[in-house]
This record gives structure tokens, sequence and C-alpha cells, in this order.
């Protein structure tokens, strides 16, 4: 499995300060037996989020693509928006057991916009832009995510 990571963040894209979380969500995908195809650092505009999502699962079909940032409420946390435009079918489970998972940890856990789903034959997930978020709602989907992953590749495995 191949996946690519997407940190989204205006500050870090120039370069003001190191990107914690695009490595933090690169461990977690590589917990899961995936291969890091690539890595991309962008800023918070809809059209290259749209852009880098539908490069790394169009063009280069990476069966996992996972996003980092502007999940939130601020005016430029578009990440939600520009995913909804390039999946085919929305996971709202995936979401919500993220949003979950952050419940024990914060009190702003229902401010959480993430969105997961399928573009093709590749799920996209947004991550929180925290990298102690990221580990906490990455457990929350540690079990689940292989199954998906399979049902996407249309394999039948046991429910």
């Amino acid at each position: 499995m191949r996946a690519a990571i997407i940190t989204i963040s205006s500050s870090k894209a120039a370069g003001e300060g190191e990107d914690e979380s695009g490595p933090r969500l690169a461990a977690l995908a590589e917990d899961l037996g995936a291969e890091i195809a690539g890595r991309d650092l962008i800023p918070d505009e809809r059209a290259k989020i749209e852009q880098r999502l539908r490069h790394w699962a169009q063009a280069e079909r990476c069966e996992l693509v996972l996003t980092t940032g502007g999940t939130g409420l601020a005016p430029n946390d578009v990440t939600p928006e520009a995913t909804r435009a390039v999946i085919d079918r929305e996971v709202p489970g995936i979401a919500e057991a993220m949003r979950a998972a952050s419940r024990e940890h914060t009190p702003n856990w229902m401010l959480s916009r993430a969105v997961a789903g399928v573009c093709g034959s590749s799920l996209l997930i947004n991550f929180p832009g925290s990298p102690r978020s990221i580990q906490q709602t990455g457990s929350a989907l540690r079990a689940a995510l292989p199954h998906a992953l399979a049902l996407i590749a249309g394999e039948s495995p046991e429910h």
C-alpha cells in the first residue's frame, strides 16, 4: 500500500516553524504498513489542496491520502471543502470516530470539520493539525483502516 501525506498550513509553507504534524502522520501510515510515496507542505488554499489531493489519489494512485491541518473554523480552514470537491463518496464514520476520540482530550473536539471519503480507489482522510491529536485520532482508526482499504480495493475480507 502506498500513502501520501499533505500538511496544510500557510505559516509552515511560508517557512515559519517546523512541520511536526506531517512526520507524525507519516509514522501513522507506516505503522499501518504503508510506503510513503510522497509528502507535500502547502498553504491553506483550496485550489492547491484540491490539486494535490487529485495528484496523489488519481495520478499517483496512492491507496491512502492523509492530510493534516485546515479542519477548524478559521476563515482559511478550507481542507474539508477541498476534500469534498475531490471525493466520490464520503465516509462519515471515520470523521465521527476521530471527533469521538478527541472528546476525552479537548473541550473543542466538536469544532473539527474533518472529512473522509473515497476518490476512485483511494481513501482520503483529514486529520487535525496538532501532532498530539494525530496520535489520538489515529489510534481510534487503526483497527478499521486495513478493512476499509481492502473493501475499496475490491477485496472481500471477512467481516
